[in-house]
């Protein structure tokens, strides 16, 4: 604010404008500038729904189920494996069909180790499994 004296009349209070002008100038300037640049349109290619879907030809091969139980034995649908030779066997469960692979559920108690969980992961994933779950 700034206070002037007008002669006899006392102080007398005035707002100064000036720098709110600028900012409305400022912000003016900047609209006028960016509004034709939200004017064109941009192109985005949605999926079209499709009346006819294309019929499931395959049928999923039936899941494996690997159980690691607490003493951190692992069971390849309830027969006993070594973790040596269980990238082996998912390396040949993909290669019947890499594109309808089956699935891996994994059940590990509660009372194994993580580390044997890492390396059936790892073991996975170097065989490039797809589909993993976990079951409780």
């Amino acid at each position: 604010m700034a206070f002037s004296t007008g002669g006899n009349k006392g102080p007398m209070a005035e707002i100064n404008v000036t720098p709110l002008i600028d900012v409305m100038l400022v912000l003016l300037i900047i609209f006028i500038v960016t509004a034709p640049i939200m004017t064109y349109p941009i192109e985005v290619a949605l999926p079209q729904r499709v009346i006819n879907p294309p019929p499931v030809t395959r049928e999923p091969p039936p899941p494996i189920d690997l159980r690691i139980d607490a003493s951190n034995q692992v069971y390849w649908n309830n027969g006993p494996v070594a973790l040596a030779n269980l990238q082996q066997l998912m390396e040949t469960e993909v290669q019947r069909d890499p594109t309808n692979q089956p699935e891996l559920r994994i059940d590990a108690s509660a009372d194994s180790q993580y580390e044997t969980l890492t390396r059936v992961l790892a073991a996975a994933k170097n065989a490039d499994m797809k589909k993993i779950n976990f079951v409780q």
